[in-house]
């Protein structure tokens, strides 16, 4: 079966997590590769050599409106020094080493790698249905495996702050509901709708 997706595109993409995972669990711990970017890193880094469309749908689903933004936000913070969603003050933190901080330009380049593997694999209109089990599962995981000052996922409080309006437990529930119905379900018809993704061969297996 002939690769759809080019193998230096595969080997690029396994060097950049093969530098990054050993960085960011020296620096970072384990604790952060349960932020739902971060662990797209892994699940892209399989579905590249899998050519999986689900897999790959179901992570552009969860990069793309993510990656956007905090390409915003940093490139805002960058030229003009203010930060409009605050989602990403770290990137600027001295003492956060430097060569930690350039690795976490992947949010920037990521969604358009997964883009391009998708374009050549075709999309697969499953892929939010996915990346909401996905999110069901690692949100709580976050909640109780982590610690709440490092605001992982953003399930004690939005954009890094601790919210105080209602119970954790609630607010944990609040999360699991907005993730899928405000990224992954909108990225989804919008996707679907450029009508620019190949799916129609996808959406036909069952």
């Amino acid at each position: 079966m002939n690769s759809t997706i080019p193998l230096w595109l595969k080997l690029a993409f396994t060097a950049f997590v093969l530098v990054w995972v050993p960085v960011y669990l020296r620096h970072l711990g384990p604790q952060n590769f349960l932020w739902l970017c971060d662990l797209a890193n892994l699940l892209i880094l399989a579905a590249l050599w899998l050519e999986s469309p689900r897999l790959l749908s179901s992570q552009l689903i969860s990069v793309l409106a993510i990656g956007m933004v905090w390409s915003i936000d940093v490139g805002v913070a960058y030229f003009a020094g203010f930060h409009p969603l605050g989602a990403t003050q770290y990137m600027f933190n001295p003492d956060i080493p430097l060569h930690v901080r350039l690795l976490s330009l992947f949010h920037g380049f990521v969604w358009p790698i997964v883009a391009f593997a998708v374009l050549r694999v075709g999309y697969d209109p499953r892929g939010w249905q996915w990346q909401t089990l996905i999110c069901w599962l690692v949100l709580p995981a976050t909640f109780f495996l982590t610690e709440p000052m490092r605001e992982i996922n953003w399930v004690w409080g939005p954009f890094g702050n601790q919210q105080t309006w209602m119970a954790p437990g609630a607010y944990l529930l609040v999360c699991m509901l907005a993730y899928p119905l405000i990224i992954y379900w909108p990225t989804h018809i919008i996707l679907r709708s450029l009508g620019k993704l190949n799916h129609r061969r996808i959406a036909n297996q069952a």
